[in-house]
């Protein structure tokens, strides 16, 4: 299979499937996954955490399909100007659009810096329990918005405001992204469906840089080699995460973030009292 084994390929992609739209931390834990698993964090390991994304966005495109494709017919007034009335009719894409640049451009100038934070596993740990301290409280902290609001383009860019602060591992993208939904005022549910749809452009463009950064490295042979991996991960992690969308969706429309946050307290907290008793978990 090349860098991965069969078994290390299916553990990693699952974990992403399962992590990816829950607010604990996909990145978080496929790093500490590697580190259970005992596996090399080679330049392949690094672009298949990133590319397997691919196969976790096409579960979002499926289960939403008739929303994510979709036009605003809604009528607007004769004298509207005609870049109006093309944004008006592309309002969904729009917003996606504007909620997405923040991220594209940070990400783009601090690629390297992210690449480095990624081989921490003290980051994550640390991450985990801050935000799983503020998950305890941020449905009292955000109260709940109501079913009626309407996301202005405003809105979408704050969103994307607070995305930019999952590029810590271990904070999470659907934490961040949610959590920038409800203090919009968008319910708990609204903030996590427009959680998921940020995903696909964000994760589309992390996986189409992450594959032509390789590319250009010359890193074309090391994708070739790993073909088998590569398809195997974005197919588990695509049907895993059809799995887990429809449970966070259900979960956290009646039960809130409190569970999520008690999760992430108990995962970092026992990853950092290891770290303090001497074990190596920093990933070579």
């Amino acid at each position: 299979m090349g860098d991965l084994t069969t078994f290390e390929t299916i553990i990693i992609a699952i974990v992403e499937g399962l992590t990816e739209f829950l607010p604990v931390s996909s990145t978080g834990h496929m790093i500490i996954a590697q580190n259970v698993l005992g596996v090399e964090s080679t330049e392949f390991v690094k672009a298949f955490t990133v590319i397997i994304q691919f196969g976790a966005i096409l579960s979002v495109v499926c289960l939403y399909w008739k929303r994510f494709f979709r036009l605003n017919h809604a009528p607007v007034p004769e004298n509207t100007p005609a870049i109006k009335r093309f944004l008006h009719k592309f309002d969904f894409y729009w917003k996606l659009l504007v909620a997405f640049i923040p991220a594209a451009v940070l990400g783009f100038l601090f690629s390297d810096k992210i690449d480095e934070m990624l081989e921490s596993v003290v980051i994550v740990a640390v991450m985990l329990v801050i935000g799983g301290i503020f998950m305890l409280f941020c449905d009292k902290i955000f109260s709940q918005g109501k079913e009626d609001t309407v996301l202005t383009e405003r809105k979408a860019f704050n969103i994307g405001l607070f995305q930019c602060i999952a590029m810590i591992p271990g904070v999470s993208r659907s934490m961040a992204t949610i959590v920038g939904g409800m203090a919009q005022k968008l319910t708990r549910k609204d903030a996590a469906e427009f959680s998921f749809f940020l995903a696909v452009p964000t994760m589309f463009a992390a996986t189409g840089y992450k594959v032509l950064k390789l590319f250009l490295d010359g890193g074309t042979e090391i994708l070739f080699n790993n073909m088998p991996a590569l398809i195997i991960g974005n197919v588990v992690a695509f049907v895993v995460a059809l799995l887990a969308i429809k449970f966070f969706i259900s979960f956290v429309t009646k039960y809130g973030f409190k569970a999520f946050g008690w999760y992430r307290i108990i995962v970092g907290g026992t990853i950092l009292i290891m770290l303090l008793l001497g074990y190596n978990l920093e990933i070579g």
